[in-house]
Order: C-alpha cells, then sequence, then structure tokens
C-alpha cells in the first residue's frame, strides 16, 4: 500500500530511510558519476569495474545477508553504478541520433534547392 511504512525486524533508521528513498539515492549518485564519466573526471572502463564489484558484493553477500542495513547498501550500490554504466551508451546513442537528424535535414534542404524552379 503506497504510503504506508513497513519497519522490517533489526532495522535502523538510516537503513529504513535508505530503503525508502533507494531510486532517488541510487540515481543521484549515478547522475553525479554520470557527469564526472561525460566530463572526463572518471574513466569508463573504471565505472565498469566498480559496477561488477558493486553487483558480485550484492549477489554474493549483501542479497542473503541477516542485515537490512547491508542489503538495502548494497542494493543501491548495485544499481547506482549499473546506470552509471549505462550513461556512456547512452550519450553515445544520443550523439548518432543527433547525427541522423543533421544529415536528413541536409538532406531535405539539398532536395529543396536541387527542385527550386527558380534556380539561375
Amino acid at each position: 500500500m503506497p504510503g504506508h511504512l513497513v519497519i522490517e525486524h533489526r532495522e535502523s533508521g538510516v537503513a529504513r530511510r535508505l530503503r525508502q528513498q533507494r531510486y532517488r539515492v541510487a540515481f543521484g549518485i549515478a547522475a553525479v558519476e554520470g557527469i564526472l564519466v561525460l566530463a572526463g573526471a572518471i574513466p569508463w572502463w573504471l565505472v565498469v569495474l566498480f559496477a561488477l564489484g558493486a553487483v558480485a558484493a550484492y549477489a554474493g553477500w549483501g542479497r542473503e545477508h541477516e542485515s537490512v542495513d547491508v542489503r538495502a547498501v548494497t542494493w543501491t550500490a548495485a544499481v547506482s553504478q549499473l546506470v552509471v554504466v549505462l550513461v556512456p551508451v547512452l550519450a553515445g546513442a544520443l550523439v548518432v541520433v543527433a547525427a541522423v537528424v543533421v544529415v536528413a535535414v541536409a538532406a531535405l534542404a539539398l532536395v529543396a534547392l536541387v527542385l527550386d524552379r527558380r534556380s539561375p
């Protein structure tokens, strides 16, 4: 039920807030790291290594851990790192789409100029 709080057994206040806001936290971390990757401050291969480590930590240790805090932190880290891996891929796709649009507009302009009947 939306709006109802679920309190897990032995869950700290920090873990409860993290669990409730985990998407916001994960995408916030990913946004900051994504900007750093696009700016060249962090190499993309290092982001891939972080993502592999975070997913391995969640899958191998955090997912079944008895501490809710550990589960929440490892899940958030894994999601944020996987989103950061997608940032350069999506940026590259955006560049390709922009190039296709520019070429299409140029082709249409060329067709319009060639078909112009009032040419000298």
